[in-house]
């Protein structure tokens, strides 16, 4: 899976699969110049709640249609979308072992505004590298490829498509809160990981 023209796409609190790649390719890229794809990791994340899977997505206002630069996307602020899904998140990971240790480094991306969605991912997701211990610095792309390949995960990795990334049965299953009463539910967004193993989560990706 090793491969320096990994390129990415920004995401909300992206799924394990999303970190596993980044700790197997150091080279990898953040797609800066693409255009905004609707239902897709770049503005929605999974949760394990009490409930069993919950779809957390951040409202987008997109004044230039379908078509506009993942860039130009803003965030639509006027449906209080913070309060809840830090209340969602909350309510899942209370109880889990490592909620309190990691709490007051996410307060701030739900009680302090954003306006560009790109901008709030990319701020989160250097916090997410620090906390697993990949602690990488961030490559944006130069301009916009058309190119698609084996390491071209922009369009891959998706909330509707099966993961491109193999399985490693030989990692097993981490520790899941509510995996009694719905089973194990793999490659959730990387807090669910974080949550539930703390500093071990790099052994796990």
């Amino acid at each position: 899976m090793s491969n320096v023209n990994v390129i990415l796409s920004t995401a909300y609190l992206p799924p394990i699969d999303y970190f596993r790649v980044i700790k197997e390719n150091p080279g990898w890229q953040l797609e800066q110049h693409e255009n905004y794809i609707k239902q897709s990791y770049r503005n929605r994340c999974h949760i394990y709640s009490a409930n069993g899977l919950l779809p957390l997505q951040i409202p987008v206002s997109r004044k230039e249609g379908s078509s506009a630069p993942v860039r130009r996307i803003s965030i639509d602020n006027s449906e209080n979308w913070q309060v809840k899904h830090w209340r969602a998140i909350v309510s899942a990971y209370n109880s889990t072992p490592f909620f309190e240790y990691y709490k007051e480094d996410f307060i701030p991306f739900y009680f302090e505004r954003y306006d560009s969605l790109f901008d709030f991912n990319t701020s989160l997701l250097k916090l997410l590298l620090e906390l697993t211990g990949l602690d990488q610095n961030i490559l944006l792309t130069g301009s916009f490829s058309n190119y698609e390949s084996d390491s071209d995960y922009r369009t891959f990795i998706h909330p509707k498509k099966r993961s491109p990334v193999p399985e490693n049965k030989e990692k097993g299953r981490y520790h899941q809160v509510f995996a009694h009463k719905y089973g194990f539910i793999p490659n959730l967004s990387v807090i669910d990981l974080l949550f539930n193993e703390g500093p071990d989560s790099i052994l796990y990706l």
